[in-house]
């Protein structure tokens, strides 16, 4: 065999380092879904949106095509792994796992309108990592093995070897040389696949290590606050869709129109970073900085898979649901609770430049606006601050969408109602006082928002207007299996509630359950 010029040399050897960075890539997917056990790709299938989705959507749906998807997908992955990381079988290799990424790729395409239904980190404008890694591996198909290091080559080297002549001349040393230099080369791989095998034993062994320490007598892997086991939701538990209801309002033709709303709505706090953290002063900041707009695109997008169509938030985060519902052709409903320095009617101006769904008076301004001992800088009298929330719901209605008053205090409420103001919806707190910093009666501290549970379970169930609950947790106070229970049974039509990803579908089960428990309510269904 001839000697390689140093410059086909080094482009042997980069090729190689590709080619095995790309198996790497294959051999861990495959080789992770084999030991995770339960993996399934129907989940992933079922969220495919572009032209191809009927196709995928009828494989999530057939127990049996899933089956022989998910065997191929696992044990595919593995042998394009193993034979790119070896360099062995490369051609077929390379057309294996090209095949493979065309499907991921035309099952979640990175075009705005048809982008995975939960977005992750390498998806871009038209081109993605999956995009890339595919026209790298057809490359690979055309490219002669002659000058990459790898088994193709040995074998073909070991194959020509074998059909010399029977007597050939004896070989110097300096060609044994070169060729047992040729053959080291050739076993590049190898100490890439003992590292793969390494640090697969290493990652094993980290695990059974922490499972070990979990199962110690004596330490609670659910509340130590060393040791915690966290045991996230995914869509494969989701017990169901949220059910959903009604509200009724006035629209654009003057007719009676419904609005339909499913009865857990995700609440927008925790994605703008209002995270009443009571004294832990980190918090709000340090959950705006997880929420970034790839973050809360997933949220909303995995809230939707669970049958939640709404969201309620201020004006300034309606930049975020605009960009989502454009992108994703969303139907997702953006209520605005207009919340701008207590300007009911900026915040109106703003909601509607936000293409939001539903409007309402913030509660905060509710709040003030209706206590006559509020030092008003513009001094307005209660009666003068009333009419305002009626002109505010005025000029929603004329652009035909529903309208509504939020309230923390039951006070409030009772002045709305006593002005004869008439919404579409009530937004108001529900929640008890069982939870360790509660002090009824105290001054506010962040810890209460419901300032009178009774009142507001007896007079919310006077009003024959749709209620949709919120702050049900006291901001993560109570537990949502008992919150969501509350509120339900005491009378709300809807439950607003703040959520991280990793929660919603746990939360949506939660509340599928106190929906269930529900059917002997307070006050009856008003939506």
């Amino acid at each position: 065999m001839e000697t390689k010029s140093g410059s086909n040399q080094v482009q042997g050897y980069l090729l190689a380092i590709v080619r095995i960075a790309i198996g790497w890539h294959f051999l861990y997917e495959g080789v992770a879904k084999l030991i995770a056990g339960k993996w399934s790709s129907a989940a992933y299938l079922a969220g495919s949106k572009w032209v191809f989705a009927p196709v995928f959507h009828w494989m999530a749906g057939n127990t049996a095509v899933i089956s022989i998807v998910d065997f191929m997908n696992i044990w595919g992955l593995i042998f394009v792994g193993l034979g790119l990381m070896a360099g062995l079988l490369t051609r077929w290799a390379s057309l294996g796992g090209a095949m493979m990424l065309f499907f991921y790729f035309v099952a979640y395409p990175p075009i705005p309108g048809y982008m995975v239904g939960v977005p992750v980190e390498g998806s871009y404008l038209w081109v993605n990592k999956t995009l890339i890694e595919f026209f790298v591996l057809i490359a690979f198909i055309f490219i002669s093995t002659d000058n990459i290091p790898g088994f193709n080559r040995l074998y073909v080297r070991w194959k020509s070897e074998k059909a010399r002549q029977p007597v050939p001349d004896a070989p110097t040393i300096d060609n044994k040389k070169n060729q047992r230099r040729e053959a080291i080369k050739d076993l590049i791989s190898v100490p890439a696949v003992g590292a793969f095998a390494y640090a697969l034993y290493k990652k094993k062994s980290w695990n059974s290590f922490e499972e070990k320490l979990l199962k110690v007598e004596g330490i609670d892997a659910n509340t130590s606050a060393t040791l915690l086991s966290f045991n996230y939701s995914t869509l494969g538990d989701l017990k169901g869709q949220m059910s959903k209801g009604y509200i009724n309002y006035t629209g654009t033709d003057g007719k009676p129109a419904k609005f339909e709303l499913s009865r857990l709505v995700m609440g927008g706090n925790l994605i703008g970073g209002w995270a009443h953290a009571r004294d832990l002063i980190y918090v709000s900041k340090l959950v705006k900085t997880y929420h970034t707009d790839e973050k809360v695109m997933q949220t909303l997008a995995l809230g939707e898979k669970c049958g939640l169509n709404a969201i309620i938030s201020n004006p300034q985060m309606g930049r975020i649901f605009t960009k989502y519902k454009h992108e994703f052709r969303s139907k997702l409903k953006f209520i605005s609770d207009c919340g701008t320095n207590l300007d009911f009617q900026k915040g109106i101006a703003l909601s509607l430049q936000s293409e939001c769904d539903a409007l309402y008076c913030q509660g905060e301004i509710t709040d003030r606006w209706a206590n006559p001992e509020w030092n008003d800088p513009l001094k307005r009298t209660v009666t003068e601050r009333m009419e305002l929330i009626r002109k505010g719901l005025e000029e929603i209605r004329k652009n035909g969408k529903p309208a509504g008053i939020g309230a923390h205090r039951i006070e409030a409420i009772k002045t709305c109602v006593e002005h004869r103001l008439k919404p579409d919806f009530w937004v108001k707190t529900c929640h008890n006082y069982n939870y360790w910093s509660a002090k009824s009666g105290a001054e506010w501290k962040d810890n209460i928002f419901d300032f009178d549970p009774e009142e507001t379970i007896r007079f919310m169930g006077t009003l024959p207007q749709p209620w949709i609950a919120f702050k049900v947790l006291a901001a993560g106070a109570i537990k949502p299996e008992d919150g969501l229970k509350y509120a339900f049974n005491n009378g709300a039509d809807f439950v607003c509630m703040g959520m991280y990803d990793f929660q919603i579908v746990e939360d949506v089960n939660i509340a599928l359950t106190a929906l269930d428990s529900a059917k002997v309510r307070t006050r009856p269904w008003m939506g």
